[in-house]
């Protein structure tokens, strides 16, 4: 069977802005859920923010965002968007790996594997900030430039 193409949504800049805030409050909360000793949710939380952080460095760098269910698909296109998409795809699918037993298996989740997982959601955060402001600084001084 021939491989179906991945499906993508575009993405603007206003939007990359709005995912980042989104994975910024997704990290907010794992952070908080992990001081309360809620492993489940801190580490559901750090998933969320790991794939939000993925939208914005994928909307940046290539205008669009994976649209599939399969996570996969936004690993592939984090790797073809720089050395950032790919830093940030190792710990997305890091943390995608955890997202079933989080979200859909009734057992625990070891303190130490919600402590990691929100470390990597953090480290996705801020590559995705990283990202943008460049973005955003370059496209600034190219319109001071043609001032």
């Amino acid at each position: 069977m021939p491989k179906q193409p991945s499906r993508t949504k575009p993405v603007t800049i206003a939007q990359a802005k709005q995912y980042l805030g989104k994975a910024e409050e997704f990290l907010a909360s794992a952070k908080d859920d992990l001081t309360q000793s809620r492993m489940i949710a801190a580490t559901s939380s750090a998933v969320h923010a790991a794939i939000n952080a993925s939208d914005v460095v994928t909307g940046v760098r290539s205008g669009q965002r994976s649209a599939s269910e399969a996570h996969s698909n936004a690993v592939e296109l984090l790797k073809a968007s720089g050395d950032d998409g790919v830093a940030l795809a190792k710990d997305l699918s890091r943390l995608v790996a955890l997202k079933p037993k989080a979200e859909y298996d009734p057992s625990d989740i070891a303190p130490g594997t919600a402590r990691q997982a929100v470390e990597w959601a953090g480290r996705c955060v801020e590559i995705a900030r990283r990202v943008l402001a460049s973005r955003t600084q370059a496209n600034g001084s190219a319109t001071a430039e043609n001032r």
